[in-house]
């Protein structure tokens, strides 16, 4: 809820109809100022492990071209989404779930440093693995 000053009625700006994935709902919300309705930028095709799917996603990062990019927990994989895409491009693991250094076990956050390498939690194998990332490709 937003409050306009002097106010007690407060406004609802996004959710209000419980928790979900629906576009009027909301889970593990957070404020974003000014923002009236969300718009689906990565997956929204329902759970799954197609090119627009995502199963559990657990991290996010955008890059200064607004190439979004997330840990998709459950598929063991991080997915790239230039920004307009309908769908999405595995950019690493997607090669089930295992412990080699092209597999993931459940990724759940994600980091650019300032050279571009790409830091992921690969919680299930309790480590932090870095990949050098072309995001032009």
């Amino acid at each position: 809820r937003r409050y306009p000053r002097g106010e007690s009625q407060g406004t609802v700006v996004a959710g209000g109809n419980g928790s979900g994935n629906r576009l009027d709902q909301l889970s593990f919300p957070r404020y974003v100022e000014g923002a009236k309705q969300g718009i689906v930028v990565a997956g929204g095709q329902g759970k799954g492990n197609g090119l627009t799917q995502l199963s559990y996603p657990y991290g996010v990062v955008v890059d200064q071209l607004g190439t979004v990019y997330v840990a998709d927990q459950w598929n063991d994989r991080i997915m790239r989404w230039p920004k307009g895409a309908t769908q999405g491009s595995v950019i690493v693991g997607g090669n089930g779930t295992g412990e080699q250094s092209n597999q993931l076990n459940g990724p759940i956050g994600l980091s650019f440093d300032r050279h571009g390498n790409l830091y992921v939690v690969d919680y299930g194998n309790h480590r932090v693995q870095k990949f050098n990332i072309d995001s032009n490709t």
